[in-house]
């Protein structure tokens, strides 16, 4: 049996400086990461010096050679050197400037660092200059070349000082890709600049200079473009613009969310957090909202020094950043709210041109204005009870009448019901339809909401209690948080070791099937906690109890029905979407109809 090796001896070493380039080795770890970490340091220091055109020409991913045209302001032929010593910049010169800074570089490390780990070579003319200059490598000679004005700067052999770095770099493609994508985040906030990305000598990216919101769309996914609603929101020195997108377009996967605070991209915990949380009551589960924005704040109110990357930043009230950010997301994708805090709020819907085949109104449709209902509404609460066998509803008996009174409603008058799912409606542009369950669950949502945000929540008792069949860990749950329960309107408590009695439900749910309901409910406290389901968890448990609550598929309505569950949509915040994204209703304007018949052609 042989004996565990020995531990090596470690001799004490004496305490030296560092040599200069191994500085710089260890400093460009934190700065370069892949090529498109030099594609962003480079693009951005183009921006800097006033560039309005930028070319980024790739071989190898980014990996043989990554060259970097513009036509900035240039850098003086004396100043060569310093571009690519460590800690030399133009952009700060005191602490002030620091704690202030609006640009988008600033700690003079970036250019030293790529310089460490690959050939670096930089030709620059300024714009009155006769002629360019060239320096390759740091301390190398400064020559005359030719060039137009601006600067170019190219990078070869990435890592080929530092091999080891090198095999933990990915395929040409995949290196290819995060490139492009660092051009799009910095082409998204700069859309007076074009930009251009070649590979191989091939154009790959082209973004010409655009309006902001062109630029935007361009930059993000093709159903985007229909389905946002734009934000103008001002608190004091703090402005939040951009465009938010709709539920409809939500995605699996977070990556078209742009986020920017004076200008520059950022990954931000506080902001992304605000967000989310401003679509929790449209989008559940891992679904992904779609939006680019930016937050314009006072630069002294923000550290933006915080990694050598600058993609994190730190705010000195964070709070108010998130409930600021967060209610104006609300306010845009809720603009029937007036939600005080946010002054100067402008909510607007995207504008479209006229398509050749009827669109959903996510994609093209004016904002509801604020209504006062004045119309009794107890016909519609009898959706509530049972389903009593009632036949199909009949079209109004007066038509001429039902269109005049529809021009003064957003969602029209009521004119029939298509197979037991959706309400017909006609108003001023054209036709309506509606999906009765999905509008319905929205409205029974928002009002358990006030409900149990006023910690009253009506209960209906039931005449004669309703037992059904449970598994031990159904009455372990409903023995456990019975409190949980009885909050949200349900008396639920085991009758026998394998049954549950149901004695009461929440009054908006009287005509719900109360044993389905409660298993829902008790698998929703097992996943999300007990303790937490009325915090953290509390929309998803409430869309449970609203989806219970609606009203059924094949559910006969009369025409008081109908056009009453139109006013409570017009009068309910967010109707346009049911508690999962869904679309509640579309528009078919006349035009779009007339296209249908081939009309006028």
């Amino acid at each position: 049996m042989s004996s565990p090796p020995l531990a090596p001896v470690l001799r004490r070493r004496a305490i030296r400086p560092l040599p200069d380039p191994l500085i710089s080795q260890i400093a460009a770890g934190e700065v370069v990461e892949r090529p498109a970490s030099i594609v962003k340091e480079l693009v951005e220091n183009a921006i800097d010096a006033g560039a309005t055109r930028i070319d980024v020409r790739l071989e190898g991913g980014g990996i043989r050679r990554v060259l970097v045209i513009d036509d900035g302001c240039g850098i003086p032929r004396d100043e060569l050197p310093l571009a690519l010593a460590r800690h030399a910049t133009s952009k700060i010169a005191s602490l002030q400037e620091l704690e202030s800074v609006l640009s988008l570089g600033f700690r003079g490390e970036a250019l030293a660092a790529i310089a460490s780990v690959a050939a670096v070579s930089i030709t620059s003319r300024e714009r009155e200059a006769p002629s360019a200059f060239r320096i390759e490598g740091e301390g190398g000679p400064i020559e005359p070349a030719a060039g137009p004005p601006g600067t170019r700067v190219e990078v070869a052999d990435l890592f080929f000082k530092t091999p080891a770095r090198r095999k933990f770099l990915r395929a040409e493609a995949t290196e290819l890709g995060h490139c492009i994508a660092q051009v799009e985040r910095i082409a998204a906030a700069h859309p007076a600049v074009a930009f251009t990305v070649a590979h191989e000598g091939r154009i790959v990216r082209d973004l010409p200079a655009t309006t902001l919101q062109e630029r935007a769309t361009a930059l993000m996914p093709e159903e985007f473009a229909g389905a946002n609603r734009a934000i103008e929101a001002q608190a004091g020195a703090i402005r939040l613009r951009g465009w938010v997108g709709l539920p409809t377009a939500a995605r699996a996967r977070a990556d078209s969310q742009y986020f920017y605070v004076n200008g520059r991209y950022v990954r931000d915990k506080v902001l992304a957090h605000a967000v989310r949380a401003a679509y929790a009551d449209v989008l559940h589960g891992q679904s992904q909202p779609m939006y680019v924005l930016f937050l314009d704040i006072d630069p002294t109110r923000v550290d933006v020094n915080v990694h050598p990357t600058k993609i994190e930043v730190r705010f000195r009230d964070s709070q108010a950043v998130h409930q600021f950010v967060l209610h104006a997301v609300q306010e845009a994708l809720a603009p029937l709210r007036q939600t005080p805090g946010v002054e100067s709020a402008r909510i607007a819907a995207p504008a479209a041109a006229a398509p050749s085949i009827p669109r959903a109104p996510w994609l093209q449709r004016a904002e509801q204005p604020a209504l006062r209902i004045a119309q009794p509404v107890a016909a519609y609460l009898a959706m509530l009870a049972p389903a009593d066998g009632r036949s199909a509803a009949t079209p109004a008996a007066d038509m001429s009448a039902s269109t005049e009174c529809g021009e003064d409603f957003p969602l029209g008058i009521a004119l029939a019901q298509l197979a037991g799912i959706y309400v017909l409606a006609q108003n001023r542009a054209g036709l309506v339809l509606v999906d009765m369950h999905a509008a319905h669950e929205r409205i029974v949502y928002e009002k358990l909401k006030r409900q149990l945000d006023a910690h009253a929540i009506p209960q209906q008792r039931l005449l004669i209690p309703q037992v059904f069949a449970a598994d031990a860990l159904d009455v372990a749950t409903a023995e456990e948080h019975a409190e949980t329960l009885a909050a949200v309107g349900l008396d639920l408590a085991p009758a026998a070791p394998t049954q549950l009695a149901l004695r009461a439900v929440p009054a908006l749910l009287a005509g719900a099937d109360g044993a389905s309901l409660a298993r829902d409910v008790l698998r929703d406290l097992r996943e999300y906690g007990g303790s937490r389901v009325l915090t953290e968890h509390r929309n998803e448990l409430l869309a449970t109890l609203a989806c219970h609550g609606a009203v059924r598929a094949n559910r006969r309505l009369t025409p008081d029905e109908m056009n009453a569950l139109l006013r409570e949509m017009e009068a309910t915040e967010r109707a346009d979407q049911c508690n999962h994204g869904r679309p509640t209703w579309i528009q078919l304007s006349l035009p779009e109809l007339d296209k249908l018949f081939l009309r006028g052609r």
